[in-house]
């Protein structure tokens, strides 16, 4: 079956994004390389910028399947490990598409492909707060790791491939999972917030309760963790 107007126009594009970046997708060039008017690119996307977001969605699908696909060792930080690295050398291996999702943030307007790596962390996040080795709430913990972890791999876009340093990566890393993680034998404080974390991570399935008793014990838990 022969490629539907959408998958030429997206092809096209994203063959244009890594030829020669961001400023090459124009609807022109795009149009003529895709042998489309260029009417039919705001019929199929609404505007540039929703056909922007399709292309980084299809140039992002890889890596959001191997996320998805990491195998969960039995270890949650040794897997959100594992997503950190899988996330920075994708950005530095595919820098056009990296940019076009975390390069230009729009407030409230996520692109899909950002939201559902997004969902990925907070799944890893859950995990580890479910085990209980979770020192910061769910939210700050994810914020956390998700602006560390785009801050350090635009850092390394920007610079020339020889003058990256490898070992960076891994230093911020380690940085930030010390800060958002405990270890296997949390001391008094750390374990007592890790504790409320967890119960927070289970209250959601968590059988017995109204929505009212609910609500009441997800604020004081949320007070708890985030007050300290």
């Amino acid at each position: 079956m022969p490629p539907s107007t959408r998958d030429r126009i997206v092809a096209a594009a994203d063959a244009l994004l890594r030829e020669g970046g961001r400023e090459a997708v124009s609807t022109r060039a795009v149009s003529a390389a895709a042998g489309v008017q260029a009417p039919a690119i705001y019929r199929i996307f609404g505007d540039k910028q929703g056909l922007l977001d399709a292309v980084a969605s299809h140039g992002f699908a890889t890596y959001l399947a191997g996320k998805s696909a990491l195998p969960h060792t039995g270890d949650p930080v040794e897997d959100l490990r594992a997503g950190w690295d899988l996330h920075v050398g994708f950005g530095v291996a595919n820098p056009a598409c990296y940019g076009l999702i975390y390069g230009e943030p729009r407030p409230g307007a996520d692109p899909p492909a950002a939201v559902a790596a997004a969902e990925i962390l907070a799944g890893q996040v859950r995990r580890v707060a479910e085990a209980g080795r979770l020192r910061v709430t769910e939210e700050r913990a994810a914020h956390l790791i998700h602006a560390a972890g785009c801050g350090m791999t635009l850092t390394l876009i920007a610079l020339p491939p020889e003058r990256r340093d490898r070992q960076l990566p891994a230093l911020a890393r380690e940085a930030v999972i010390a800060a958002v993680t405990t270890d296997t034998a949390p001391d008094r404080r750390a374990g007592a917030v890790a504790g409320a974390v967890a119960v927070r991570a289970a209250l959601p399935s968590a059988a017995g309760f109204t929505p009212a008793e609910r609500a009441l014990m997800t604020e004081w838990l949320d007070r708890f963790t985030t007050e300290r």
